[in-house]
């Protein structure tokens, strides 16, 4: 039996994986990562916990791109529903390194989720 952050992660690596092989040129050096939660400031004042957080690279560095497990599984009433966000968030995250459009990016994409 495996572990929910065993599947979470499984999950993640499916959509890199098709992420990475379509746009690897375009990529360039990117680090794909899950945590469990962001750390936010004290004096965080949004209604919201961020799902991903991506920081680009400089010099040798890789840009960093972080999928957030935890609040990502809160918000997903099931598996599917979960696999959807994942998807939507990659996408997201991805069309904004690489200045494509979400739909452009990968044609699951579904801007509804």
């Amino acid at each position: 039996m495996r572990s929910p952050r065993i599947d979470f992660d499984t999950m993640v690596l499916a959509v890199v994986e098709d992420l990475e092989e379509r746009w690897h040129a375009e990529l360039g050096l990117v680090e794909f990562a899950v945590e469990e939660t962001p750390m936010v400031p004290d004096d965080w004042d949004s209604g919201t916990v961020p799902l991903a957080s991506m920081v680009r690279g400089s010099g040798g560095a890789p840009t960093r791109l972080v999928l957030f497990r935890r609040p990502l599984e809160l918000r997903a009433e099931n598996r599917s529903e979960l696999s959807a966000l994942v998807l939507t968030v990659l996408v997201e995250q991805v069309s904004e390194l690489i200045g494509r459009p979400p739909e452009e990016v990968d044609s699951r994409y579904d801007a509804g989720d």
